[in-house]
Formats: structure tokens, C-alpha cells, sequence
């Protein structure tokens, strides 16, 4: 029996996403082209992302077997087992000879034919097992950090965190989000043509609905919307509603003169280019070359050709002689609000590197600030959910800001309300401490964090 063109393709994502610290996603989207047929798509996708969200779960049960933990075993090995793993405990779909065979060709193909026994021989056993809850298999006296890490597939130090922040119950909450499949957002660069832009995507075969936070976002599934004509020319991006959001926040006028200034990969800026209008100034800056060079054809893809790109390090004093009216600084992250879509992240964030983001993301914002104009507005943004991150960066940096005030709460809010869909109120996405947040386990969106900020 030869490999599936789906495992193929999964078992290439997975060992690039290792290998190279590449994004599944990017892969993913690089790998299913038109020459492959939808089915064959989709089960490549839910083998990739499904691997990767339950890796830890994964590797618990295979070790059950082993002389050695998983990640000690050659890489091909490694990721045939957790994929035979995941098609046994998650596909009952799929045959459970299939699952094991094509584990076992798998290693073959990639010249690790002496490995072939030990493969069929632990599915074998992952098999006979599959009717036992995980919850059976663990030790009674497992620290519960551990349990839950185990048991929902999280690394035990973000489980530990979250327990001490938010409690058991909504950390369960969040645990079980981040393990569904996210929802496929798009955002409408052409509201005025909704229906024509809908009917077109149903008619390539999609199933559309209404946005769950903006009224110029689509909800998508059924099939791939980078296919469709829609996408090619510009009239819809995939970005999820919360990231959507974030632009809005700003309040952009006509003629404002806006600096973008993490802006790769691009999704925010062309929100402040249609609400500064054409007698406006957007810049969109970042750190890297290629990243600029993606956005410049991403902008072309949306007809937005008056936006000015610069790369620069915005860690460093920036080299612009005018001050901007609104700044964005959606800063560089853990991306801990993203892990239903990047589950790969948890498997490579490191807790000393929150300290490390820390330091950057307010050298970013005193940069950002400094280039405000009087009575202007900065929004700093990211996709983690981490304090580090957030409220502490925006606490560390207005305490030597003495010009900069955060925006009222209610004021922000009522700038979003427009955009929003009915009748859901806009302060119910600002928490008590006036800070605009969104989350996996409540909106099942991202996990944003934004600060609204004024200078006085």
C-alpha cells in the first residue's frame, strides 16, 4: 500500500514546522494547491494541526511503550508515531490498519526501514488501548498542572501560570479553545459589495456567515478561500476578527497621518489607508526586508499602491521629521492569544522569553511614543495574553511618560460600536481596567490585548 498524498503532505508540514521552526499554516497553504483534491486537503490539514495541538497527549500514550521519550527518537520516526498516534485516538474515520500501515511506509520512505517494527509494533498497542480515557492512564498523584497539561496537550509551565492567574475553571476553558479548530475569519475590504461577495463564495461551494464581532466580517468554511476569485483580486482578506478590530480602535480620520509600525504581515494597515482616505499618509514599517517586500505585494493584491513602506528597527529613535496623528504598534509577541491557529508555538515559547519580549515591546512603544503628536492616539497591540507582555509594558513605559494618558474607556468603545455587529455591545470587550481584550474560550477569536493611548 503506497502513502497517501494527504499523509505525504502532513507528515512534510510536520517535519519542516521541526526542522526549520517553520509555521504549519504558511506550509500548509503553500502545499494544497489547486492540483490537489479537496478531500485529500483536508485530511493532510486536520492530520498537520491535529499532531501538533495534541503532541504532548500524544507522545504521554507512545511513551506508555517506549524505552525513550519521543523527541529522543530520529525526527521521521518521531513524527510517523504521532501521526499513527492521532489517527488511532482522534480518526475514527479512519482504519486502524491504514493508520498503521502508512505509519510504517511512512518511516520506510524516509530511509528508517529498521525503525519499521518498533512503529508497528507501539500503534498496535496505541490501538488495543484506544476505548481507555486518557484521564485512566495517568498516575493518582500527578500535580494538576501536569494533569491538565497532559491531558489537554499544553506545556505544564503555561498551564501553571494560567492556573494562577485565572483560576481551574476558566484555564480549562481556555485549554479546550485553544484544541478546536479555529474559526475561519475574512475581512471585507469592500463592504459595499457584501452580497455580490458572499454569493460568490457560495457558489465556489463555501458556507459563509455573518462575522461574530464586525459587520464587515465573514465567517468561512467548506473549502479554501485563497482559491477563489474574491481573494485574487483584493475584495476579502483572511484575518481573524479580533485582528480586524484592533485598527478600529484607533479612530483614523480622514487626512490623519498614520504610522504603522510593526506592520508585517500587513493585515491591519489596509483598515487605517480606507479611513485616512486619500488626503492622508500611512506608513507601514518593519524590521525585515522580505517582510516588506510581502506586504508591498499584499497591497497590491488589495489596490491600496499610496502606502508608503520603510524598514526600519523601531526599537531604535525613529528617522521621521513629522509627528503622526494615530500610531499602531502591534507589537512583536508570544502569540499565546493564537494557539488554536499556531499550535506549534506552544511547544517553542521558552518562559525567559516573555522577559525577553518584555524589554523589546517597550523599547517599541517609547519609540512610538515619542513621534505622537499632541492630541493624537496610539493603540499598542498584541496576540498574547501574558501581562508581561501587556499591561506591564503599558504600566513600565507611562511611568516615564508623563505626556501620555491612557484613552477612556467608554470613548474607545464608542468609536468600535459602529463596526460592530448587533446587538453586541462594545464594552463588553474591555475589561474593567479599560484595556480592549478578546478571547479563545469567550468571543472565540484570537486572544488580543490592546491599550488605547492619548497624548495630552
Amino acid at each position: 500500500m503506497a502513502v497517501s498524498i494527504s499523509r505525504q503532505i502532513a507528515y512534510e508540514v510536520l517535519r519542516r514546522v521541526e526542522a526549520e521552526g517553520a509555521y504549519a499554516s504558511d506550509l500548509l497553504h503553500g502545499e494544497l494547491g489547486a492540483n490537489v483534491k479537496a478531500a485529500d486537503a483536508a485530511l493532510a490539514t486536520e492530520l498537520t494541526m491535529g499532531v501538533l495541538r495534541w503532541r504532548r497527549l500524544l507522545d504521554f500514550l507512545l511513551e506508555r511503550h517506549l524505552k525513550k521519550p519521543v523527541e529522543r527518537l530520529d525526527l521521521p520516526v518521531a513524527l510517523a508515531l504521532r501521526m499513527g498516534a492521532y489517527q488511532l485516538r482522534f480518526l475514527e474515520r479512519v482504519a486502524q490498519r491504514a493508520a498503521v500501515h502508512e505509519s510504517v511506509e511512512l518511516v520506510k520512505r524516509a530511509r528508517k526501514a529498521s525503525a519499521a517494527t518498533l512503529v508497528n509494533a507501539v500503534l498496535r498497542r496505541i490501538a488495543a488501548e484506544t476505548s481507555v480515557p486518557p484521564e485512566k492512564l495517568l498516575p493518582p498523584t500527578i500535580a494538576p498542572a501536569e494533569r491538565l497539561g497532559i491531558l489537554h496537550s499544553h506545556p505544564a509551565w503555561i498551564v501553571e501560570r494560567w492556573l494562577s492567574r485565572l483560576g481551574e475553571a476558566k484555564t480549562i476553558a481556555l485549554l479546550e479553545a485553544n484544541n478546536h479548530t479555529p474559526r475561519l475569519s475574512c475581512a471585507l475590504n469592500d463592504g459595499h459589495r457584501r452580497e455580490e461577495i458572499v454569493a460568490e463564495l457560495e457558489k465556489a461551494g463555501l458556507k459563509v456567515k455573518s462575522g461574530v464581532l464586525l459587520k464587515a466580517a465573514l465567517s468561512v468554511s467548506g473549502g479554501s478561500v485563497a482559491r477563489t476569485p474574491a481573494f485574487r483580486s483584493g475584495r476579502i482578506s483572511i484575518q481573524d476578527e479580533a485582528s480586524q478590530a484592533v485598527p478600529l480602535l484607533l479612530g483614523v480620520r480622514e487626512g490623519d497621518r498614520v504610522l504603522d509600525l510593526c506592520a508585517a504581515p500587513g493585515g491591519k494597515t489596509p483598515a487605517l489607508v480606507r479611513a485616512a482616505g486619500s488626503r492622508g499618509v500611512v506608513i507601514a514599517a518593519d524590521h525585515h526586508f522580505h517582510r516588506v517586500r510581502a506586504m508591498q505585494a499584499q497591497f497590491k493584491r488589495l489596490g491600496l499602491p499610496n502606502v508608503h513602506l520603510v524598514v526600519l528597527d523601531a526599537a531604535e529613535p525613529l528617522p521621521f521629521r513629522i509627528q503622526f496623528d494615530r500610531i499602531l504598534v502591534d507589537a512583536p509577541c508570544s502569540g499565546t492569544g493564537t494557539l488554536a491557529r499556531h499550535p506549534e508555538i506552544r511547544w517553542r515559547l521558552r518562559p525567559e522569553q516573555l522577559a525577553e519580549l518584555h524589554q523589546l515591546q517597550c523599547r517599541l512603544l517609547q519609540t512610538a511614543i515619542a513621534q505622537l503628536a499632541p492630541g493624537g492616539k496610539l493603540v499598542y497591540s498584541t496576540c498574547s495574553i501574558e501581562r508581561e507582555e501587556n499591561e506591564e509594558v503599558v504600566a513600565d513605559v507611562l511611568r516615564s511618560a508623563a505626556a501620555i494618558r491612557p484613552a477612556p474607556a467608554s470613548e474607545c468603545a464608542h468609536a468600535l460600536q459602529p463596526h460592530l455587529v448587533p446587538p453586541l455591545d462594545a464594552g463588553a470587550l474591555f475589561s474593567n481596567d479599560g484595556y480592549f481584550r478578546t478571547s479563545p474560550a469567550i468571543q472565540h477569536t484570537d486572544g488580543f490585548f490592546a491599550a488605547i493611548l492619548q497624548k495630552i
